[in-house]
């Protein structure tokens, strides 16, 4: 199958969940809240949440954003999948060529199917955040590092690579420029060649990194002052990488972690490194710098403070496609490689009686309708049919593509099941009744009450929310007001039930609404 017909079943696979899903209330609907604060405030480069300073991320995917909501009028789930979506396929088509330039194996899209439904790289390529642009500039400085040190490099590469980096950094922040910086760095003190540093961090490099800081640090101190930039330099910064105020874990933390970010394809691409270092298969340039970048990116990210799984991002290309280059010098019969694929085909082959099982749960029997069995059938199926192909005909590279379009054939039916699963996983549904009985009501205000960061429903409510206590609602001092609270916390509290008993309430997903 040629390659642009497999971007295009990943696309139609991902599609369902890039349009019809809710706003996740944690991380992307308290960006966009950010982003109609500066719009309101008529900000550029400093940012707020509900009035205080937000410097943890730089501007560049609030600008994408922002630029959604002014040029069609309002937040659109589609148009803000594809400030990921689009991204990923960039990050999956440099892979794809960088691979296609290397003449020490056959050319084989196992790497490319991969990567797209690799772990943390699938659930991010669907997810609004600004890791994967971060990923793209990063993987581009890298190309076209690589493109210089192989003297392939055009005259405009010498001004691209800075500024890939500092796009890089604009996007994410300081991991951006380290990633670059220490892999290109290493892997030239590696192969002896470090006096050709100045080749790729000379003085171009330095000034086109200076001068898109310097514009950017200009923009934030005019509109922010000393205490913005303070937030945005020091405690951003040297807070997060020396002694975390958030996140903080141990230094051990990404050695668990690989193994869900890479899942299915953990066991086979740990064990790949792993054998191709021992054997002593890693041969190539471009296989030893893809295991530079791995080393580099690993190590580097251990000793910051800080962590989180999806920080490991940068690395999960090559974590993939540098097994996928090794597979040719192993025999794809071995025993060892075929259970590396064997295990999570059994955990696929599980999925539907995990369903069926599901059901009996209460807190979670949601998610138990038609389009998810079917979605849990095709997975099994698919499981069961990857075993055969392991342990009857042996065909570990049939294995892998047929597991890869079972898990995007998965996504795509599961995804038709999102209208019914979103008010148990977002506000939209919520809010949306709540405005409407409001009006009916002709009720102004809206109180919440154990519904955690609640302020980011502005965005849906179009104004700030109201946290209620337990005393307001004993001692009835919100009558006449609309309540929002999760069903939980009425049937874990006997005098919250005793007081709304009487009252009017609306059901959505897990939420009640009263009418007090």
């Amino acid at each position: 199958m040629k390659t642009k017909y497999l971007y295009l079943f990943w696309f139609i696979a991902l599609l369902p969940v890039m349009v019809l899903r809710d706003y996740t209330p944690n991380n992307e609907l308290r960006y966009l809240s950010i982003i109609d604060e500066a719009l309101r405030n008529g900000n550029f480069f400093t940012f707020t949440l509900d009035g205080e300073i937000y410097a943890d991320k730089p501007p560049l995917s609030f600008w994408l954003m922002m630029a959604g909501k002014t040029l069609l009028g309002s937040h659109q789930m589609w148009f803000l999948s594809l400030l990921s979506f689009l991204p990923a396929l960039v990050v999956l088509m440099v892979m794809e060529k960088w691979m296609r330039k290397e003449k020490s194996f056959a050319y084989q899209p196992d790497g490319l199917l991969m990567l797209m439904t690799g772990g943390f790289f699938l659930a991010l390529t669907i997810t609004i955040r600004m890791d994967m642009l971060m990923v793209m500039f990063i993987t581009l400085s890298l190309y076209t590092f690589f493109k210089i040190y192989r003297g392939e490099g055009k005259k405009r590469d010498a001004y691209l690579f800075p500024l890939y980096v500092f796009l890089a950094l604009f996007s994410k922040g300081p991991v951006g420029i380290l990633v670059p910086l220490l892999s290109t760095l290493i892997f030239l003190l590696y192969r002896g060649k470090i006096r050709t540093w100045q080749q790729y961090w000379g003085w171009k490099s330095w000034l086109v990194l200076l001068l898109g800081c310097g514009i950017w640090f200009t923009g934030v101190y005019m509109e922010g002052g000393d205490a913005y930039l303070n937030n945005l330099l020091v405690h951003q910064t040297v807070g997060r990488g020396v002694n975390a105020f958030h996140h903080k874990s141990p230094f051990y933390y990404y050695a668990i972690a690989i193994w869900y970010l890479l899942a299915p394809w953990m066991f086979l691409c740990v064990g790949l490194i792993i054998a191709g270092v021992v054997r002593k298969k890693i041969q190539t340039e471009t296989e030893k710098f893809f295991l530079t970048i791995i080393l580099t990116t690993f190590v580097m990210l251990s000793l910051i403070s800080s962590k989180l799984a999806v920080y490991l991002l940068p690395a999960i290309p090559f974590l993939i496609y540098l097994p996928a280059m090794l597979l040719d010098k192993f025999d794809e019969k071995n025993i060892w490689l075929r259970l590396s694929v064997a295990v999570p085909a059994v955990v696929f082959a599980v999925v539907l009686p995990a369903v069926f099982y599901i059901k009996g749960i209460n807190e979670i029997s949601y998610i138990a309708v038609p389009l998810v069995y079917a979605a849990a059938a095709v997975i099994s199926l698919g499981g069961i049919t990857v075993l055969y192909l392991l342990f009857r005909e042996k065909a570990l590279r049939k294995s892998i593509r047929v597991m890869t379009f079972t898990l995007l054939l998965t996504i795509f039916i599961a995804g038709l099941a999102l209208p019914q699963l979103n008010p148990y996983m977002g506000w939209n549904t919520l809010c949306r009744e709540a405005i409407r009985i409001a009006e009916e009501k002709g009720i102004s205000e809206y109180y919440v009450y154990k519904i955690s960061r609640p302020g980011s429903m502005d965005v849906f409510l179009g104004k700030e929310v109201i946290v209620a206590s337990e005393e307001d609602i004993l001692n009835d001092t919100l009558s006449g007001q609309l309540l929002l609270l999760p069903e939980k916390a009425v049937l874990n509290n006997s005098q919250i039930q005793s007081v709304i008993s009487g009252k009017e309430q609306h059901k959505t997903g897990p939420y009640l609404i009263v009418v007090l």
